[in-house]
């Protein structure tokens, strides 16, 4: 079986005290456990695939939030601990607008690269999922994985949310309703 490593929103404006939507202290103690994984996957030939907030200046989802990882600022920049040192074969960086990693990008058409790679169709892989929170970007980005019927694994050391009752409710909801496992 293929295994994919996706980190979710590891970024400025989330995880550092001086960024537009910091998370909270509570949200940066995932940071180690999530550069050990980047660092088990690479070393195996696994694929990492950052997954990224990436916003026009005037994005409408400024309606719902204040301004946040827009395109091409320090906000928007993976975390320095978590940073890759270039995108290469196993290494890739997928730009998002929206909540899922799915909507309007090419994570589709790297997964199926990976899987032609490595001899496998999506039904061979198993997908873990790391990152910022679990009850927005997260969620909806293993929401998909789980309607294209991939393996998902959710690392529940590996995940956070500014909202910790939502952080739980959500980490039940994708094993209960979305058949995601959390572990």
């Amino acid at each position: 079986m293929a295994r994919v490593l996706f980190v979710v929103d590891m970024l400025n404006d989330f995880m550092d005290p001086r960024g537009a939507l910091y998370c909270g202290d509570e949200a940066r103690k995932i940071i180690p456990f999530i550069k050990t994984k980047i660092e088990e996957y690479l070393q195996s030939g696994d694929a990492v695939i950052y997954i990224c907030d990436s916003h026009d200046e005037n994005d409408k989802e400024f309606a719902k939030f204040p301004p946040h990882a827009v395109r091409g600022t320090w906000g928007a920049e993976i975390i320095p601990e978590l940073k890759p040192d270039s995108e290469s074969g196993l290494v890739h960086i997928v730009e998002k607008q929206r909540y899922s990693g799915f909507h309007n990008t090419d994570l589709d058409k790297i997964l199926q690269n990976i899987c032609h790679h490595k001899g496998c169709t999506l039904e061979g892989l198993a997908v873990e999922v790391v990152g910022n929170c679990t009850n927005i970007c997260v969620l909806y980005t293993v929401e998909e994985l789980c309607n294209r019927d991939i393996k998902t694994i959710v690392c529940r050391g590996g995940v956070a949310s500014f909202d910790q009752a939502a952080h739980e409710f959500v980490l039940g909801q994708m094993q209960s309703v979305l058949g995601a496992k959390v572990r």
